[in-house]
Parts: C-alpha cells; sequence; structure tokens
C-alpha cells in the first residue's frame, strides 16, 4: 500500500498537469466534441461492487486532479473577457427555441415493460452528439430484460435539442425525478446554461452526477460519492503556477493522458476503499463510456446504481463486466478477421485475401485512406462507415481504413499510410469531420500540413451530419448546421481539406449514422477522379480550362479580377506542354492568336460575333447525359431554350488543343430578363449552362477543370449554403470531375464559397502590386504651384494662392475643399490664412496621390519584378504590427523628430501646411529606405531572385550604417539609428522572400498531378503577408474568432468619427444607420465592421470560457457617453454563409438593447421597436429586427448585373429588386432559418438618416467591382422616407493607417481621380491589351452603377471621362483595336448615363458617340 500511494502521488501529480488543459482542448471549437477513446485502455481486474455502508467520508483525492482543469479555464476566461458583464446586461442566447433540430426527445425514452417489484433507478443524460444514444438505449433495455431486482428508466436528450422550450421543461422535470445525471461534451455556451440552471437544483437530492469534459460551469456539477468539483476553480492551486511554466504544446498531453489512464487503474486497485474508491468509480466510468459499446454503457450504469444509487447489492451477477476495447489505434476493415496494427499485415491481407475476392487488381485499383473516429466502431455505429468503403471498392478501388483513440490523427497517417517512406495512398478522405491533429480540440494545424505535405495527396474531409437528422438536413435551405460548419468545416480548411460533403445523417429515433447513399457515391467518385491523376500519365490527362464571360459578351471574355486570363492561360499551356501533356499539333504562338482562337469562330470571318464553337450536343444527347434536365424546364422551359443554342442544338463555345479543352462557362442566364432579375430567387441554371458541365463530365470525359480566375458562376448556384445535397446545382454541375480555381489572394471569402459549395481545390494568385496614384494634369500643376508657395509665400505668396485657387478649381477640387469665391483675392488674408486654404489643397491632393492604386493586370506564373517588389514594401512597412511589436516606419521617423505620428495626421487633415509637408516626407523617406533594402538583392534583369540580409554588416558600410539609414538621413531623418529599424527590416526581408516567391504554376501542376497544395490564408498581403507566396489551397479563419478586441478598438475609432461628422454637419445624432457587410472584408480585418454595428447599438462582444465570442453585453448609457444609435444591417450572402454565427450575434445585440428600460431619447434602437411593434402587431423583441441578407442559397440584389447589361427601366425596378432579394430576416430566436421579411425591412428602412459602408483594401474600391453599389440603399432609403430627405452616405477607409471617414461622393470622386481618369492606371491597364480595355470600361459602368443607386456621381467625372477616352481620336483608336466589344459598351455606357439623367454635355459630344456607336458596331459585325 505505501508502495502504491508512493506511485499514486505521482500519477496524481502528472495527471494533474495533463488535465489542467483537457477542457480546454477539448472544448476550444463549440459543436461535436470528442474524448479520445483510448481511455478505455487495458480491461480493470475484476473487482467487487462496494454497498453504501461502507463508504468512506474521507475527500477523493480525484478532486484535487482535476481541479487546475477548472481553475486554468476561469482565469483565460477573465484574461480573455474585455469587461466583467453585469448580470442583468447580458445576453448569451435568445429567447425561445433555435430549433434547429426538430428530433423528439420521447422517441428515446426507455422504461420498463413489466417492472413487477423491482427497484427502479432512473438514469437522464445530455450528449452533444447522438452515436451514444443507441448505445445507452440498448444497454436500458439489456438491463430491464436481465436484471431480476432492478430496472432502469432513461429520458436521454441531444444537446441541441435544448432549445426548443418544450423540450427543456420536460429536461428539468425529468432532471428533478433523476438518480444518475451524465453529460457528456458539452461546449455550447448558451446550452451549457442551460444544463447547469436545470441540474443545479437538485445536484445535491442525486445519488450520481457524472460529466465528462464539458463547458467549466457544468463540469463542476459532477458528484460521485465524495468526489466532487463544485470548488473548482474557487481557490488557488500550486499546480496553476507549475502549468503555466510547464503549459503541453499541440497534442503531446493527450498522448500522455492515455497512457495515464491505461495505467492509472493498476495503481488505484492496491488501495484501500476508503482511500480511493470514488475515484476509481469515476475513472472506471469514463472507461466505460470512451468503451461506448451497449456493454460497457451497461456495466457503467449497473457499476454507478450499486455502488451509489441502492444500499445492498441487487444486481444479477457476482461481478459487472470489466471494459472492452480494441486497440488504441489499428487498421480497421467491416469484413476483415481482426483489427490489424501493421500496415504490412493488412496490406497482405487486402491485396492476398480480399481484392481477389472483389475482383478487383491490387496492382491497378487506386488505394483510398480513410481516418475513422473510433467512438463509432466502438459503439458499432459504423454503417455510414460500411458503405463508403463498399462504394469504394465497387468503383473499382482498394481501401486502407485506419481509426485512433487519439485526438492526433495524424499519427495513424504516419504509422499506416507509408510503407518504406513512401505513400500507399492516391487520395485520403478524412471521415471524421475534424481538423487532423486535434479534433475538435486545440488544433495544431503546423503539424497536420506537415505530415500531409509529407504524404502529397488530395485530402477531402467529408462530413456527418451530427447537429441534425437526415430529414432536417434534407429540407434545410442553409444545410449544414452553422455550429458544425464553423467545427468541421472551416477548422479542418486550415489543415488544406477540400470537399465538405455530408455523406451521413442522424435517424432522428434511434441517433445512429444514416448512409447517403448518393452522397457516398459522389464521394468515391470523386476521391477515385483525383486518385487516377497521380496514377494516369500527363500525355493521357484531359483537362478543361474554364474562362468566364461577365457580363455575356465577347468584349467580356476571360474576365477576372485583377488578371490577365489570356496571358495567364498562354503560360499555362506552355507550362503543359514541358510537362508532357498532349495539347495537339496548333498551339497558339502568342496571346493574341490564343484569344483569336477562343473568340472567333473559324468557319466564319474573321470578324464574326460568334464565339468559336467547341460542340454542338443535340437536344436528345444533353436529355440522356443531363439526369435533371427536366428540372430546369419549369424556369426555361424545353431545351435547348434561347442560351448557348443555335435553335437546334446546344453550343459549347470554346477550342481545343488536343487534350486541353478551352471553353467558355455560359452566362448566368438573367441578363437579359429584367423582370426575372427582380422576381426569380435565383432557381436554376439554363440549359445551356447545364449543357457546358455536361459536355466536359461525359463528352471531354475531363480528368480535371480548372477554373480560371475570379469568379464564375458556378459555386453561386442555387442549392443549401453549406453541405451540398445530390439537388444542389453546384453538386449536380460538377459531379466527379476535380475541380482546381485560381482564385485571387485577396478574395477569400468567395473562395470559400468556391470551395464548398463546388469542391474547389483553390489556388491563389498575387493581385498587382499597388503604387501611389500619383498627379497629373491640373492636379500636378496645383502640386508645383504649392511647392514654389512654399519658398515665396512671404514675397509672392498671394499670387500664388490666387492661382492655386484657380487651378483648384479647375480640377473640381472646390467639391472637396472650402476654396474662396472666384473673385475673391487673397491678398487680404493673413498669411496664416492663406497657409490653412493651402494646407488644405495640398492635404486632398496629397490624399490622391498617395492613394493605392494596383498597377496593371496579374500574370499567373510571373513574379513581381524589383520595382513592384518595393511598391508592396512600402505599404507593408508603414502599418504598425502591436501583435509582433513592431512599429511602422511612419511611427518610427515621427518620433525622431519628436512628434506622434497620429498628430501628425489629425493635424494635416485639418489642412496644417507645415503637418502636411512633414507628413509627405515620411512618405518620400518609406519609399528611398525600402528601394535602398530591396536594391541590395535586385540582379541585372530588374528581379530578386536571391534574398540579402537587409540589416547585414551593420556600421561596415564606411561606417555610415545600413544602405536604408543613408537613405533616410537624405530625406531630412539624420536622428533615426539603425537598431531602431532592425525589428522592422528584418520583418521586411521576411515579406520580400513572400513577395518574390512564387509557387501559382506550380501549384496547378502539383494538382493536375494529384498531390496536396498548401493551404494559406487569404486576404489583404499588405496587412497578413502570410498570404504570400500564392500559389496556395486558400481559407478564410475561424468565424468564432471575431472580433477581436483589436478589431473592436479600430472599430470605436471608425464609428466615433462617423458620429462626430454627422453632428458637425447636422446638429444632432442619427436615429438609424444602415450597414452593409462583406465576407471578404470582415476575413481581412478580423471583424471591424461587425464591431461597427455592435459599437452603434452599444453593445460590447465577450469571450465565453473557451475564448469563443458568442456572448454581448449592453455598455450602460453613461459608459456610452451617447444615445444607442439604431442599425439595419444588410449582409451580403458570402457574409451569410460564412459567418451566420456573427448574425446571430447582432441580432441578439439589438434585441437587447431594445429591450432596455431605457429613455427613448437615449435608445433609438427600442424607440423604433416600439413603434414597429405597434405597426406590425408583434412583440418589441421581434419588432427588433434588424439583421438581414438573401434567401438561403441566393446572393446579391441583382442591381449590378442589371445595371451592366442596361436592361433596367427605372430606379424603381433597382429599388424593388434591392428589398425583394435582401429583405431575408435572421433571427436570433428561430436561427434555422431565415425570414422573408421584406415589409420590416422597408419599415426599418424609411427610418434611416445614414448609409454607411467600409473600404479596407486598396486593391478593391468602389468602382472596382459592382458589389458595392449593388449592396448600397442610399436612394432606396430616400425613396422610403415620408420626408423625402435623402440620407447622409458615408465611407469608412481603412486603406491606410490614416483612416478616414468620407461622404460617399468625395470617395467616388477619389476613386475616379485615382483609377478612370488616371494615366497611370488606364496606361497601365492598356499594356494588358484586350482584359484592360475591358477593366477601364467596367470601371465607367460601376461608377454609373453610384448614380443609378446613391446619385454621388458628379457631372466632371463623366465629362472628364469623356474627354480621356472618347475626345482623343488616337485612344479612341488604341481602345478599338484592343477590344472593340468592351470599346462598344464604353460607348453605349456614355449614351446610357446621359439618357437617364446622370450626365449633362454638349450635343458635340452625344453626336460624336452616337456615330461611334454605328462605326464601331458595323466594325464588330464585319460589315
Amino acid at each position: 500500500q505505501v508502495f502504491a500511494a508512493a506511485h499514486l502521488e505521482l500519477a496524481l501529480q502528472e495527471l494533474r498537469m495533463l488535465t489542467a488543459t483537457l477542457t480546454a482542448a477539448l472544448g476550444f471549437s463549440p459543436g461535436v466534441t470528442r474524448l479520445p477513446n483510448g481511455f478505455a485502455g487495458t480491461a480493470l481486474s475484476q473487482h467487487a461492487l462496494t454497498p453504501v455502508a461502507s463508504r468512506s467520508a474521507a475527500s477523493s483525492g480525484l478532486e484535487s486532479v482535476l481541479a487546475p482543469l477548472l481553475e486554468q479555464q476561469q482565469q483565460q476566461q477573465q484574461r480573455r473577457a474585455l469587461r466583467a458583464p453585469s448580470a442583468a446586461m447580458v445576453a448569451t442566447g435568445g429567447m425561445g427555441g433555435g430549433l434547429f433540430t426538430q428530433s423528439n426527445p420521447e422517441d428515446r425514452r426507455v422504461v420498463p415493460d413489466e417492472p413487477g417489484d423491482r427497484q427502479i433507478f432512473k438514469v437522464v443524460y445530455v450528449v452533444l452528439e447522438s452515436q451514444y444514444q443507441s448505445s445507452l438505449s440498448t444497454a436500458c433495455k439489456r438491463i430491464n430484460a436481465g436484471q431480476e431486482k432492478v430496472a432502469v428508466e432513461c429520458s436521454g436528450y441531444i444537446l441541441e435539442e435544448l432549445r426548443d422550450p418544450a423540450n427543456f421543461e420536460q429536461f428539468k422535470k425529468d432532471v428533478a425525478d433523476a438518480n444518475i445525471f451524465i453529460g457528456s461534451l458539452i461546449f455550447v455556451q448558451e446550452l451549457a446554461d442551460k444544463v447547469v440552471e436545470a441540474v443545479e437544483p437538485y445536484r445535491e437530492t442525486m445519488d450520481a452526477v457524472c460529466v465528462f469534459p464539458s463547458m467549466p460551469a457544468v463540469m463542476r456539477l459532477n458528484k460521485i460519492g465524495s468526489f466532487t468539483m463544485a470548488s473548482m476553480g474557487q481557490s488557488k492551486n500550486v499546480m496553476l503556477d507549475f502549468m503555466k511554466k510547464n503549459k503541453p504544446s499541440g497534442t503531446s498531453f493527450q498522448d500522455g493522458m492515455l497512457k495515464l489512464v491505461r495505467t492509472l487503474p493498476k495503481v488505484l486497485k492496491f488501495l484501500p476503499g476508503d482511500k480511493a474508491k470514488d475515484a476509481r468509480s469515476f475513472m472506471m466510468s469514463l472507461q466505460y463510456w470512451l468503451g461506448g459499446s451497449p456493454e460497457n454503457i451497461e456495466a457503467l450504469l449497473l457499476n454507478l446504481a450499486s455502488t451509489y444509487v441502492f444500499e445492498s447489492d441487487l444486481l444479477t451477477g457476482e461481478v459487472v463486466e470489466p471494459p472492452t476495447v480494441i486497440p488504441d489505434q489499428g487498421i480497421w476493415h467491416p469484413v476483415a478477421p481482426r483489427v490489424f496494427e501493421t500496415n504490412e499485415e493488412y496490406i497482405q491481407w487486402l491485396r492476398n485475401e480480399h481484392a481477389p475476392t472483389i475482383g478487383v487488381d491490387p496492382n491497378k485499383a487506386p488505394v483510398i485512406g480513410v481516418v475513422l473516429q473510433k467512438s463509432h466502431i466502438n459503439t458499432k455505429d459504423d454503417a455510414h462507415y460500411v458503405a463508403l468503403i463498399m462504394e469504394i471498392e465497387a468503383n473499382g478501388g482498394l481501401v486502407l481504413p485506419i481509426y485512433t483513440g487519439s485526438l492526433d490523427f495524424s499519427k495513424p497517417i504516419e504509422d499506416y499510410f507509408f510503407l518504406n517512406g513512401r505513400s500507399v495512398v492516391d487520395t485520403t478522405i478524412n471521415l471524421t469531420g475534424f481538423a487532423l491533429v486535434g479534433g475538435p480540440a486545440t488544433q495544431d494545424h503546423p503539424k497536420a500540413i506537415a505530415t500531409l505535405k509529407k504524404l502529397n495527396r488530395p485530402y477531402l474531409c467529408a462530413v456527418p451530419a451530427t447537429f441534425q437528422t437526415f430529414e432536417e438536413w434534407k429540407d434545410s435551405e442553409l444545410g449544414l448546421h452553422p455550429v458544425q460548419v464553423a467545427l468541421q468545416v472551416a477548422l479542418p480548411e486550415l489543415d488544406g481539406a477540400i470537399e465538405p460533403i455530408i455523406f451521413a445523417g442522424r435517424d432522428g429515433v434511434t441517433g445512429r449514422s444514416i448512409p447517403q447513399s448518393d452522397r457516398i457515391e459522389t464521394l468515391a467518385k470523386r476521391a477515385i477522379k483525383w486518385s487516377n491523376l497521380s496514377a494516369k500519365k500527363n500525355a493521357d490527362k484531359k483537362v478543361a480550362i474554364t474562362v468566364f464571360s461577365f457580363p455575356p459578351d465577347k468584349g467580356n471574355v476571360g474576365t477576372a479580377a485583377y488578371l490577365n486570363v489570356f496571358g495567364s492561360i498562354f503560360e499555362a499551356l506552355k507550362t503543359m506542354k514541358a510537362e508532357g501533356y498532349d495539347l495537339g499539333a496548333e498551339l497558339p504562338t502568342d496571346v493574341e492568336g490564343l484569344v483569336d482562337a477562343v473568340l472567333h469562330d473559324k468557319e466564319a470571318s474573321m470578324a464574326s460575333p460568334t464565339l468559336n464553337v467547341a460542340y454542338s450536343m443535340s437536344v436528345a444527347e444533353y436529355k440522356e447525359l443531363t439526369p435533371y434536365a427536366e428540372d430546369l424546364e419549369e424556369n426555361w422551359g424545353p431545351p435547348p431554350g434561347q442560351l448557348n443554342t443555335d435553335g437546334q442544338n446546344l453550343l459549347v463555345y470554346g477550342v481545343r488543343f488536343g487534350n486541353v479543352f478551352i471553353g467558355v462557362q455560359p452566362s448566368f442566364g438573367y441578363e437579359g430578363d429584367p423582370m426575372r432579375l427582380l422576381y426569380a430567387k435565383s432557381a436554376s441554371p439554363h440549359h445551356g449552362f447545364a449543357a457546358y458541365y455536361t459536355y466536359i463530365e461525359k463528352v471531354l470525359e475531363a480528368d480535371a477543370v480548372l477554373h480560371f480566375g475570379t469568379h464564375g458562376s458556378l459555386e453561386f448556384m442555387p442549392g443549401k449554403q453549406v453541405g451540398m445535397s445530390g439537388g444542389c446545382y453546384p453538386d449536380r454541375l460538377i459531379q466527379s470531375t476535380p475541380n482546381l480555381y485560381y482564385y485571387a489572394a485577396n478574395n477569400p471569402s468567395e473562395a470559400t464559397i468556391a470551395k464548398r459549395r463546388s469542391y474547389a481545390n483553390t489556388i491563389s494568385y498575387l493581385t498587382p502590386p499597388a503604387e501611389n496614384a500619383g498627379l497629373y494634369k491640373g492636379l500636378k500643376e496645383v502640386g508645383e504651384l504649392i511647392s514654389s508657395y512654399q519658398g515665396l509665400r512671404e514675397s509672392r505668396g498671394a499670387s500664388i494662392v490666387n492661382s492655386i485657387v484657380a487651378t483648384a478649381r479647375t480640377c473640381n477640387l472646390d467639391k472637396d475643399v472650402d476654396l474662396p469665391s472666384e473673385d475673391f483675392d487673397t491678398a487680404e488674408l493673413t498669411l496664416d490664412e492663406r497657409d490653412i486654404i493651402v494646407g488644405k489643397v495640398y492635404s486632398k491632393i496629397m490624399e490622391i496621390e498617395s492613394r493605392l492604386l494596383p498597377c496593371g493586370l496579374h500574370t499567373v506564373g510571373v513574379p513581381p519584378t524589383a520595382e513592384e517588389a518595393i511598391a508592396t514594401l512600402v505599404n507593408i512597412a508603414s502599418i504598425d504590427r502591436p501583435e509582433d511589436e513592431i512599429d511602422g516606419l511612419p511611427r518610427i521617423l515621427a518620433r525622431s523628430v519628436g512628434r506622434d505620428i497620429e498628430d501628425i495626421y489629425r493635424s494635416a487633415n485639418a489642412g496644417n501646411l507645415d503637418d502636411n509637408l512633414l507628413s509627405e516626407n515620411i512618405k518620400e523617406a518609406i519609399r528611398a529606405a525600402v528601394r535602398a533594402s530591396v536594391e541590395r538583392s535586385t540582379d541585372a534583369a530588374g528581379r530578386v531572385t536571391e534574398v540579402n540580409p537587409m540589416m547585414a554588416s551593420l556600421g561596415a558600410v564606411l561606417g555610415g550604417g545600413s544602405p536604408m539609414l543613408s537613405a533616410l538621413k537624405k530625406q531630412g531623418f539624420d536622428k533615426v539609428q539603425d537598431p531602431d529599424l532592425e525589428k522592422l527590416f528584418g520583418y521586411l526581408e521576411f515579406c520580400l522572400k513572400q513577395v518574390v516567391a512564387d509557387n501559382e504554376m506550380g501549384a496547378l501542376i502539383e494538382g493536375l498531378n494529384g498531390e496536396y497544395t498548401l493551404p494559406g490564408p487569404g486576404g489583404d498581403p499588405i496587412r497578413n503577408p502570410l498570404v504570400l507566396p500564392t500559389g496556395k489551397n486558400m481559407h478564410a479563419l475561424d468565424p468564432q474568432a471575431i472580433p477581436t478586441i483589436a478589431a473592436c478598438d479600430c472599430a470605436k475609432v471608425m464609428v466615433d468619427r462617423l458620429l462626430e461628422r454627422q453632428v458637425a454637419e447636422e446638429g444632432e445624432y442619427p436615429e438609424s444607420i444602415a450597414f452593409v457587410l462583406w465576407g471578404t472584408d470582415n476575413i481581412k480585418t478580423y471583424g471591424e465592421s461587425l464591431a461597427q454595428v455592435l459599437w452603434m447599438v452599444g453593445v460590447r462582444p465577450l469571450p465565453d470560457s473557451l475564448g469563443r465570442v458568442n456572448q454581448i453585453e449592453a455598455i450602460p448609457l453613461e459608459e456610452l457617453g451617447r444615445p444607442r444609435v439604431d442599425v439595419v444591417v444588410t449582409c451580403s450572402g458570402v457574409f451569410r454563409d460564412l459567418f451566420i454565427n456573427q448574425m446571430n450575434l447582432l441580432d441578439r445585440a439589438v434585441k437587447l438593447v431594445a429591450e432596455l428600460d431605457e429613455p427613448l431619447d437615449q435608445n433609438f434602437v427600442r424607440k423604433h421597436a416600439l413603434e414597429q411593434a405597434e405597426e406590425f402587431g408583434v412583440s418589441v423583441r421581434d419588432a427588433a429586427t434588424r439583421v438581414f441578407s438573401n434567401a438561403a442559397g441566393s446572393y446579391s440584389a441583382n442591381v449590378g448585373l442589371a445595371i451592366e447589361n442596361g436592361g433596367w427601366e427605372g430606379e424603381q425596378q433597382l429599388q424593388e429588386q434591392f428589398t425583394s432579394r435582401k429583405g431575408f430576416a435572421f433571427n436570433a430566436d428561430r436561427p434555422g432559418i431565415l425570414d422573408d421579411k421584406a415589409d420590416m425591412f422597408k419599415s426599418s428602412l424609411k427610418k434611416v438618416d445614414v448609409t454607411f459602408q467600409n473600404l479596407d483594401s486598396s486593391e478593391i474600391s468602389l468602382t472596382d467591382v459592382s458589389h458595392y453599389f449593388d449592396s448600397d440603399p442610399t436612394k432606396v432609403v430616400g425613396s422610403l422616407r415620408t420626408d423625402g430627405k435623402k440620407p447622409s452616405s458615408f465611407v469608412a477607409d481603412t486603406t491606410t493607417a490614416n483612416g478616414q471617414v468620407r461622404t460617399l461622393s468625395e470617395t467616388v470622386r477619389l476613386d475616379a481621380r485615382t483609377k478612370l481618369l488616371n494615366p497611370k492606371f488606364y496606361e497601365g491597364m492598356l499594356k494588358s491589351g484586350y482584359e484592360g480595355t475591358r477593366e477601364i470600361t467596367k470601371r465607367l459602368r460601376n461608377t454609373m452603377g453610384w448614380s443609378a443607386t446613391a446619385g454621388a456621381v458628379d457631372n466632371f467625372v463623366y465629362e472628364d471621362a469623356n474627354d480621356v477616352f472618347i475626345a482623343d481620336e488616337e485612344m479612341q483608336k488604341r481602345l478599338l483595336e484592343t477590344n472593340p466589344n468592351a470599346f462598344r459598351d464604353m460607348v453605349t455606357t456614355f449614351l446610357e448615363a446621359n439618357g437617364r439623367g446622370y450626365w449633362e454635355t454638349s450635343e458635340e459630344n452625344l453626336d460624336r458617340l452616337r456615330q461611334l456607336y454605328a462605326e464601331v458596331d458595323d466594325k464588330i459585325e464585319g460589315l
């Protein structure tokens, strides 16, 4: 016993360290969370059940074992919280049921059929996932059938069911009568609160409360005899200090825990019963639970009942069976004679016995590695695993199915998927749905990526629908449960996982997994197609390269964000030819030849308006090969329809070069029908669209499709948001073809949609480097005048200021700067007053000059030049990075002259001339220093091929320090020293390596070889250089990690500036502000605009005890210092897909403040909710509906689409489109659906005083894309308001460190001056030829979009654009020659802008445009 006690003390010390982070690890992410099943290690020796009479009152030693666990979590919670919440003002969930699942707990209630005079004990359980449900039900039935003296009554609940009020009331009644309560993995905060609310009042009267790792508050309910966790986290623990210094990393502690749990029972059995009986009971309960089978669960219940419920041994049989287990990890095949523990043994059985039996040639068959979850094998809930294995084998493949009880699934991959150092699998499918390392717990993504890169095979992560029944998933428009999306889709994507295909659903009655046959068939076929890529010779592979045409017009073929599509395809074709692909005998010799081959029908004249037809598909063939063709007829009539057809056949546009097909994806289909744009809920693709993908899959039989650039229509076709069914059109269209997709690195949100809805393996490409917009024409003249003023301000100052004012007026700067009247002589002003005028003008032209401007278009496979790298590094160097403790160069330089950079910015913005000059000098110094650093690594060709250390040989350059220091001193910053620069330029050295590294083409070849594509974040490479190098499989972020504290801080600054400006201009606070939330913007900024909405209504986001941002509290009015401003939030369809949990947070925030008893003049949310409650006859809570988006599976307001194709009749149509398509409300009380609440939407919009959007990236601004004006409600609000007042409209610009709030008109002017009207921009675009002309036209069209939706475009913008592109005959000729179709669209846009009343101009200009249109039209038609 002394020996055992000593070993126990050592074991307990180890256990303290290992368990201190167990709950945090297992519960880091919400949702389905699972313990390592290997806890059920070696069987315990037989033991007698101890009667109640002999129980010891001594406190169990295990309480102190698990105490650090909760104490550490409690302290982490305190550290994470932004502020301790006041109970009365905190919301953790909505009232009413969330109703994600309609399954009925009564279906799993077990009562004995004939209890007789047997003693009955009652058990209530709550579990997060359902595979234990069947084992529990079976175990209870076994007890009732086999025990003579006792019987059990059991009530079971799936955690999600507690959202339903009726279920929760019944749960409380069941708990009140229970002898034993069991809970497991309760990691959803608001539901954990419900469990505590129900169980805590009855904890002392129950005989046993057994809770396996869950939220800390739930864990404290544990009570098994003298063993209790009630005091955990309440007192200081000596081990906690040790844990802080020796915190386990990665998943090593999990493996240690497995070992400990296997050995601890051997120690416990030597101790007297009065010392360790309750500790032993808890450990045994854990082992039985993790064993999972009905036999193990039966033993668990009987053990607890015998020891803690009944005072004498009433059980039949001498002992309860010890836990039965399988090995902690192994290879499990449903027809194999045993579990294999080495791959040599399994492969021998597979090749020699199994493969011949099923008729598969093991020498030719692809091998699919499958990762399984041990608990499903333990609980015999494995039908979905068996079904997939059989389906793969039926399709000619072989399977290597592995499992582990650990949370580190990389270990069995390392042990079983390699033989003699080489991979033995061709594709890997993870069926657990979890991240590879850490599962649902603390993920170790770098370790996972390292393992998967070593394996170097496609990595698919399929998903079992755990939170819903099969029927609920099938009927849901949303698809997969949002919490499960966060846990089992978003987190695996960080490992590089692709293809989140639902392969199983939960049965609502038994809880068992039901294999979904059509989904399993799809998954098996896609896995085999991916496997074939590594087996086939390149010469035999067929590849379909798909380009986009949006809007559908020949001048728009090859549309992609900032990408030279045809130039990139040409580079890809050259690379593929070098890799051995068959490209036929007539590959074009240049890009122009490639464009000509795709755009022109070889059977017609070269000027034919018809795209080249690659294949004509008869209607009979189309119907035969497209099983869902009949479903499209409701929307499009019988085939061939009106699109992509010659009237008899369906036409596939494109051209073939050997085994490579370059095709043009058909249009969405609604472009020519404005009424369909208005009313359609995006019902289906048209026949031509379906025929295109049928051709790729069934006729061409492509081995892979490559979608080229951001972005096409496939991923936005109707269907569920996440978790496609066989009826969802993205799934129907892509079928079994592996999908590689070039996507702009700065657009991770839409790339994520492509990954989840069209099963894309994305490959990021670089957007063009951003440069300063510079000055030109009159703006340049103003700049030169200001330079001369600095030296002559006292002698000739007045006359120069008069010239500055006059020239500024000719540049229309008087619309942005308050200038003296035209006939005013500034000689009447003092010197200081003239300085203020010059300072304000200088501030405005420097704002234009320094505006970041992406130059030209990117070509895949061509890394940036040194000059382009300098442009990127200048912007990276200008930003503070507090998380890395790196000050930006502006702050360093300001500090060197005794100033704070924020003060300089504020003063310069106010028009102080000296600080404007200092600010400009800082910018010039940064450019000079960065140039000096990059020049050290620039070769003779002007490229960076090898990066030399930037800070090497400090002080050795003739004693003058580094080249960067010398450059700064030349700019006048002579107090800066190299040590001040060392950390920043060390970081810039790392960034330069990322900027010039290029794997865009390499990733394509790797993908076509059936290899693993390294994952990486998407976003703004300036804010987050880890986006670089490109060529990665892009992912977003953990959706429950936002908004961050830093994002909240930035949000407060911008909201305060917005309100200050509105109060200054209008004299009072706005009562309501309309926000637009974008997916990509919130990824890039970690939730800044999300936090802005919360700050506007006066609500603070709070993390739960696991660090997930899912709680809120109202900020007291005294602290807020202003009224709560009402909001109307329009979420993009992409935001809805990625951040539905954050929509929940926003809706709860609005409802929380609407229900506060506060003065209505201080709480506009409540004021308006009360008015709407009366208007609609609903409760205040329901009236406080402010979060809107599209219907599930639908995207955008289609306003941009209407404007781009010109098919709209008037602004009223655009406004009706906006309100009908964006008027679907999110309700936190019923979060499973989006309700059509267009009337509530309009009622809220009519109260709006201000509309507001955010710009966060230099690459995408207001006129670069149609999204911004598509979702802008400015004119909608104006038309709805009863007072006829147009709302103010503002844009927050955080593209630089000096964040600004400008009016919408100011921002449109700034955008026009820096892009559309700027020679640096349009000349850069014209260098890209065909695509460049289209990009210029697109910006003109998008500018007109702002006239249509907001009336925000000044007349001079159209007039100046006409002067640049139309009045100049040489420019006309250039545009016409490079892309006549796009030039015709430009001419059309000018005429349309005039016709719709947005541009007043001379009749001479209009006549020229009409004549040009006729000439261009004739040229295009070949006349």
